[in-house]
């Protein structure tokens, strides 16, 4: 099943659903976009710039666990989509900031949102991934 037509003829993604006002040649893009915004080091990036600019270091720091290898990366990348700003100061040492950008406003509501559903339900999806482990190494 291919893509559908909307009233005024325009290729949509779906029939129905939340695809179905999306035209056609825009999904692959928007599917592109959903995977760099919803990246779990994108998302911790946009939430921990909240408070304002801060340093490589400092970002390195209130989100454990990421490499240098990966928070350049995806820097680089929120930038180039235009969620966070770069910003280069000529001061002895140099100094750098990261900023959200005013594209990114409404997205960091909705990454918290996401934090904080994953951290109230911590407990009950470890919970059920040990039921399913256990389900899954008693089967024949």
């Amino acid at each position: 099943m291919g893509a559908m037509q909307d009233s005024a003829g325009t290729r949509t993604a779906a029939a129905i659903g939340p695809c179905a006002g999306i035209p056609a040649d825009r999904m692959a893009f928007i599917r592109q976009v959903l995977d760099r915004v919803g990246d779990k080091w994108s998302m911790l990036i946009i939430a921990v710039l909240e408070d304002g600019p801060l340093r490589y270091t400092d970002l390195q720091r209130q989100i454990p666990g990421i490499s240098q290898r990966m928070l350049t990366h995806t820097l680089r990348q929120l930038q180039e989509d235009g969620l966070i700003t770069r910003a280069a100061y000529a001061e002895v040492p140099p100094r750098v900031e990261y900023d959200l950008a005013p594209l990114s406003r409404g997205l960091h509501e909705i990454v918290m949102r996401l934090i904080g559903w994953a951290a109230d339900h911590h407990d009950e999806i470890r919970t059920n991934r040990a039921q399913a482990g256990t389900a899954a190494s008693s089967r024949p």
